[in-house]
């Protein structure tokens, strides 16, 4: 066996009484917190409703069978509605997106002590945030309906699009921007020829794919009021008609399928 591979070769060797020590202490730490975790969830939990559960379930689903299939009628305005909600809140986040990745990232940044800490904050206040809570606050604000939608979809994509955008911007080939700059171009000319057609393809995977989630995330912000088939979801679930329950299930999986096939199509077609 050549000399090279008997160093690469890794030998057992036993732990000294600190280490394992150490080891056993972490095991007896993480225990603990599972035990306490464990005690506090079932003090809040009624295990009388838990054990009926399968009951309570085959009992919801023998109500939702058969499906009203006359009620779809109804959803198809509804369902346009989510779609716009999920492509337009996609838009808007995009278009604020960009500049926010570009101040973020520390290669095309205008100042990393000042412009990045306020980029940064602005994709970690946004990711925080789930859309539902930005729902409720924006129907509190400007009433219910779909514009209140389209502006949670969108405060809640301009962290996840801007935070993968800036990424793709600090991993690009810095040869390639030397070249252009090279080459006597100026800021504006280095970035729509040295940076931008590094991050296109990024940036359209990434718009696709944001816009797939907010196809999911935009069925069930009408639960809220922010518009879209959610409405006729928490209308139907309040009126027990489980019938209709089940038609609009089928409808939300069957839009999210489409949607995962578009998204697929669209970045096959671009990678």
């Amino acid at each position: 066996m050549p000399v090279q591979e008997k160093d690469e070769l890794k030998s057992w060797q036993r732990r000294d009484r600190r280490t394992q020590l150490t080891v056993w202490a972490g095991y007896f730490v993480g225990m603990m917190v599972f035990v306490w975790c464990w005690q506090l969830m079932s003090e809040e939990t009624f295990w009388d409703f838990v054990w009926d559960a399968p009951r309570q379930a085959g009992d919801m689903a023998s109500r939702m069978v058969p499906p009203k299939w006359g009620y779809i009628n109804a959803l198809w305005r509804a369902i346009w509605d989510t779609i716009n909600i999920a492509t337009l809140g996609t838009l808007m986040a995009l278009v604020l997106a960009v500049p926010t990745a570009f101040c973020a990232a520390r290669n095309t940044t205008p100042s990393v002590t000042f412009v990045r800490p306020v980029a940064l904050f602005i994709i970690v206040s946004s990711r925080s945030i789930n859309s539902l809570i930005w729902a409720l606050i924006l129907v509190a604000i400007v009433g219910p309906g779909v514009f209140a939608g389209i502006i949670a979809i969108g405060l809640r994509s301009i962290g996840f699009c801007a935070k993968l955008l800036y990424e793709a911007i600090e991993e690009i080939d810095e040869n390639q921007v030397e070249a252009v700059t090279a080459t006597g171009a100026r800021g504006p000319q280095v970035l729509a020829y040295g940076i931008i057609p590094q991050v296109l393809p990024a940036f359209a995977g990434i718009s696709v794919f944001r816009w797939d989630i907010n196809i999911r995330e935009s069925t069930i912000l009408g639960l809220v009021g922010a518009g879209g088939i959610g409405l006729h979801l928490s209308s139907s679930i309040a009126n027990l008609a489980w019938t209709q329950v089940s038609v609009i299930l089928l409808v939300i999986i069957v839009t999210v399928i489409f949607s995962e096939w578009v998204s697929a199509k669209v970045r096959h077609a671009i990678i």
